[in-house]
Protein backbone atom coordinates (compact mmCIF):
# COMPACT_ATOMS: atom_id res chain seq x y z
CA UNK A 1 0.00 0.00 0.00
CA UNK A 2 2.53 2.64 0.50
CA UNK A 3 4.02 2.12 -2.48
CA UNK A 4 0.85 3.41 -4.15
CA UNK A 5 1.37 6.64 -2.25
CA UNK A 6 4.54 6.88 -3.19
CA UNK A 7 3.55 6.75 -6.89
CA UNK A 8 0.82 9.05 -6.55
CA UNK A 9 2.70 11.67 -4.64
CA UNK A 10 5.15 11.21 -7.75
CA UNK A 11 2.78 11.51 -10.32
CA UNK A 12 1.51 14.70 -8.51
CA UNK A 13 4.70 16.58 -7.96
CA UNK A 14 5.63 16.03 -11.56
CA UNK A 15 2.34 17.06 -12.73
CA UNK A 16 2.66 20.18 -10.28
CA UNK A 17 5.89 21.30 -11.42
CA UNK A 18 4.64 20.39 -15.32
CA UNK A 19 2.31 23.25 -14.81
CA UNK A 20 4.75 25.76 -12.95
CA UNK A 21 6.90 25.43 -16.21
CA UNK A 22 4.16 25.60 -18.50
CA UNK A 23 3.37 28.89 -16.59
CA UNK A 24 6.69 30.22 -16.70
CA UNK A 25 6.83 29.77 -20.42
CA UNK A 26 3.50 31.52 -21.17
CA UNK A 27 3.81 34.25 -18.66
CA UNK A 28 7.07 36.59 -20.28
CA UNK A 29 4.66 36.43 -23.76
CA UNK A 30 1.49 37.34 -21.82
CA UNK A 31 3.41 40.33 -19.90
CA UNK A 32 4.57 41.88 -22.27
CA UNK A 33 1.00 41.54 -24.28
CA UNK A 34 -0.69 43.28 -21.33
CA UNK A 35 2.01 45.77 -20.82
CA UNK A 36 1.72 46.71 -24.90
CA UNK A 37 -1.90 46.94 -24.87
CA UNK A 38 -1.81 48.87 -21.41
CA UNK A 39 0.53 51.37 -23.33
CA UNK A 40 -2.21 51.37 -26.27
CA UNK A 41 -4.96 52.24 -23.80
CA UNK A 42 -2.86 55.04 -22.10
CA UNK A 43 -2.06 56.74 -25.59
CA UNK A 44 -5.53 56.66 -27.16
CA UNK A 45 -6.99 57.85 -23.70
CA UNK A 46 -4.80 61.18 -23.02
CA UNK A 47 -5.07 61.62 -27.08
CA UNK A 48 -9.17 61.57 -26.43
CA UNK A 49 -9.25 63.31 -23.61
CA UNK A 50 -7.56 66.21 -25.90
CA UNK A 51 -9.60 65.32 -29.08
CA UNK A 52 -13.18 65.25 -27.50
CA UNK A 53 -13.45 67.75 -24.98
CA UNK A 54 -12.50 65.77 -22.03
CA UNK A 55 -15.25 63.46 -22.91
CA UNK A 56 -14.69 59.50 -23.56
CA UNK A 57 -17.21 56.34 -24.20
CA UNK A 58 -16.10 52.98 -24.03
CA UNK A 59 -16.55 52.31 -27.79
CA UNK A 60 -14.20 55.53 -28.91
CA UNK A 61 -11.41 53.66 -26.49
CA UNK A 62 -11.73 50.63 -27.65
CA UNK A 63 -11.47 51.74 -31.23
CA UNK A 64 -8.91 54.03 -30.78
CA UNK A 65 -6.65 51.54 -28.54
CA UNK A 66 -7.22 48.81 -30.63
CA UNK A 67 -7.13 46.55 -27.46
CA UNK A 68 -9.95 43.95 -26.40
CA UNK A 69 -13.04 45.28 -24.83
CA UNK A 70 -13.15 43.95 -21.53
CA UNK A 71 -9.63 45.74 -20.86
CA UNK A 72 -10.67 49.10 -22.37
CA UNK A 73 -13.85 48.62 -20.21
CA UNK A 74 -11.47 47.85 -17.35
CA UNK A 75 -8.92 50.50 -18.09
CA UNK A 76 -11.83 53.45 -18.12
CA UNK A 77 -13.36 52.18 -15.25
CA UNK A 78 -10.18 52.51 -13.44
CA UNK A 79 -9.67 56.13 -14.93
CA UNK A 80 -13.24 57.28 -14.18
CA UNK A 81 -12.62 56.22 -10.23
CA UNK A 82 -9.06 58.08 -10.06
CA UNK A 83 -10.02 60.92 -11.64
CA UNK A 84 -13.63 61.86 -10.59
CA UNK A 85 -15.06 61.58 -14.24
CA UNK A 86 -18.83 61.61 -14.67
CA UNK A 87 -21.05 59.74 -16.41
CA UNK A 88 -23.31 61.22 -19.06
CA UNK A 89 -25.59 60.21 -21.73
CA UNK A 90 -26.13 62.09 -24.80
CA UNK A 91 -29.27 62.59 -27.17
CA UNK A 92 -28.61 59.18 -28.84
CA UNK A 93 -28.45 57.19 -25.69
CA UNK A 94 -24.65 56.59 -25.62
CA UNK A 95 -23.13 56.58 -22.35
CA UNK A 96 -19.53 58.71 -22.32
CA UNK A 97 -17.63 59.60 -19.37
CA UNK A 98 -17.24 63.44 -18.85
CA UNK A 99 -13.16 64.09 -17.55
CA UNK A 100 -11.89 67.39 -15.99
CA UNK A 101 -10.65 69.51 -18.38
CA UNK A 102 -7.07 69.45 -19.45
CA UNK A 103 -5.67 73.16 -18.52
CA UNK A 104 -2.45 73.64 -20.32
CA UNK A 105 -0.28 76.76 -18.89
CA UNK A 106 0.57 79.07 -21.03
CA UNK A 107 4.37 79.41 -22.43
CA UNK A 108 6.21 81.53 -21.15
CA UNK A 109 8.22 83.45 -23.52
CA UNK A 110 12.20 83.27 -23.11
CA UNK A 111 13.48 85.48 -25.51
CA UNK A 112 12.38 88.46 -23.49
Amino acid sequence: MPIIIDVLLLITLGAFVGVLIQRNIRNPQQRLEEAYNRQQLEDAFYRLLEEQSSCISLIQLTAASRVDVQQAKQYLEQQVEQLGAVPEVDLDGDTFYRFPKLRRRPSIDKSV
